[in-house]
């Protein structure tokens, strides 16, 4: 696929999902809207449970059916619609165009086949290559991610390779078909700082090197900062803020983001006793508050963030959903 320059290479409008539950519907993930464009890295990032892992399901049409579904909106590819197509059609899509690391390589990859067999099937899949070919190309992409040994390394079993390396098979993968979109969920958390750095250094290589976009899903600000252009930030399914990275860190607008970024440990000239927290807890998703989500532990919060919900405001390059947004530096 391809796409003319300057439109989006991903548009995600008015996305809705919803999971069925014995206590009432859930939705995950409430109207969000946003663009990534070729080449550029997004960061999603917000607490566990706001919506981040949901919306890379949703992009690569993985949401299971049921308990989920996609209720409302629309994702388009390089222009083509996605939400709606039958299961062949995204199984197409999905790898070559667009792939995914998973959060956790252990349970992403299948235990009882080789990290060969597994690499060989997506290539003869959507490449439709020989065996040996993609035998051949497996081996090749897997020293490109730094695995040693890479002819010995494929014919073994995810559970004889460290954290580390799981992850690199699951990175080679994931590339393996030269995606246009790599959508990465959480791809360091379980790894070691050193490891962590290693990962997210060879995302960006191969990122040069393929010329794909990447969205980065993650609760690490620090991370996305170091590797992504723009940021998403999410809470209870809801988009609170989105900007560029620079603006987002210097001068964040939405009280969340204030309070994520404030509760980063970091050398400080006034020595606190005690690290700045974001008090309370997120609400139930099957009873949410009125008015706006995150006015419960907001010390900014008045009676019209109780009543109401507020929309995203434009700012410039930038967007926010507060009544009383921060003005100055973080």
């Amino acid at each position: 696929m391809s796409v003319s320059r300057g439109t989006p290479l991903l548009r995600v409008r008015d996305l809705a999902v919803e999971f069925a539950t014995p206590q009432g519907t859930v939705r995950a993930v409430d109207g969000i809207s946003f663009d990534v464009h070729e080449n550029e890295t997004v960061g999603i990032v917000g607490e566990s449970g706001c919506g981040k892992t949901v919306t890379g399901l949703a992009i690569l049409g993985l949401i299971p059916s049921p308990p989920g579904r996609i209720a409302a909106g629309s994702i388009q590819f390089a222009g083509r619609e996605l939400v709606g197509l039958d299961e062949e059609a995204l199984r197409a899509v999905r790898g070559s165009d667009i792939s995914m690391i998973f959060q956790e390589p252990m349970t992403a990859l299948n235990p009882v086949f080789t990290v060969g067999s597994q690499m060989t099937d997506v290539l003869k899949r959507h490449k439709g290559l020989t065996a040996e070919q993609a035998r051949r190309e497996a081996i090749d992409m897997l020293g490109k991610v730094g695995i040693p040994a890479a002819a010995r390394r494929i014919d073994e079993y995810p559970h004889q390779l460290s954290g580390g390396m799981r992850q690199r098979v699951m990175i080679a993968m994931a590339l393996s078909c030269g995606p246009k979109l790599l959508v990465a969920d959480e791809p360091s958390t379980a790894l070691d700082v050193t490891t962590q750095a290693q990962v997210l250094e060879l995302i960006n290589a191969l990122q040069d090197e393929f010329g794909m976009a990447v969205i980065l899903i993650t609760h690490d600000l620090g991370v996305v900062a170091e590797t992504c252009r723009r940021a998403i930030v999410m809470y209870c399914g809801k988009i609170v803020e989105k900007a560029p990275i620079e603006p987002l860190f210097d001068r964040p607008r939405h009280p969340y983001t204030h309070g994520l970024l404030d509760s980063i440990p970091r050398i400080r000239a006034d020595k606190l006793d005690r690290l700045p927290t974001i008090e309370g807890r997120v609400p139930d998703l099957l009873h949410l508050p009125s008015g706006c989500r995150f006015a419960d532990r907001c010390a900014r919060a008045t009676n019209e963030c109780r009543a109401a919900e507020p929309d995203l405001r434009r700012d410039g390059d930038a967007a926010f959903a507060c009544f009383h947004p921060w003005e100055g530096a973080a």
